[in-house]
């Protein structure tokens, strides 16, 4: 089981795109999402995202960050749901971490 000292802060897209990032879904709409937290997590990278909608339902978006076939910065859907729940446990950590005194 992961553990935050697994965890390692990384600014991949900030450092590329800034607070925020534009995605574009199936039918080229595009939506702006605000990048709440990059980190890596053994061999890969996540980036936790929120849009408008997203925040209003106190959600967020997770995604693997890859680099593609020329360098550039990919971001992939999370398919193991063991995977995604690790990733979606440690930002909870991150974000809210536990009173270490109860």
């Amino acid at each position: 089981m992961a553990t935050l000292n697994d965890v390692k802060e990384t600014n991949q897209l900030r450092s590329q795109y800034g607070d925020d990032i534009i995605l574009y879904d199936e039918q080229d709409e595009s939506t702006v999402y605000r990048i709440l937290a990059e980190f890596s997590l053994g061999d890969k990278s996540y980036a936790v995202l929120q849009d408008d909608q997203l925040k209003k339902e106190e959600e967020v978006a997770i995604f693997i960050v890859s680099s593609g076939p020329g360098g550039e910065l990919e971001l992939e859907t999370i398919e193991d749901d063991d995977e995604w729940e690790t990733v979606s446990e440690l930002y909870d950590e991150m974000t809210f971490p536990a009173d270490v005194d109860q």
